[in-house]
């Protein structure tokens, strides 16, 4: 059997286009909390990194959205 989990997985993107899809799914924020900022959704607060240069790694995105709830369906179409 083929393991094809990297075909759902999201790509690279910006720091300002992580935060845009995370508005479109209704979080609020980016705050300042500590180390790293954070986005809120009700009661769920999800940390995301800070702003650099480079694009934010896949790996690093499919772990928010893992640990978010977000379905990769719900990420591409947001």
């Amino acid at each position: 059997m083929t393991d094809v989990s990297w075909l759902n997985m999201p790509k690279n993107i910006s720091w300002r286009n992580l935060v845009k899809k995370f508005r479109n799914l209704g979080f609020d924020g980016p705050y300042s909390g500590g180390r790293h900022l954070f986005m809120v959704k009700g009661n769920l607060k999800i940390r995301i990194p800070n702003p650099h240069r480079g694009d934010i790694s896949r790996h690093l995105i499919s772990e928010i959205l893992r640990q978010a709830g977000i379905f990769s369906g719900d990420w591409d179409n947001a």
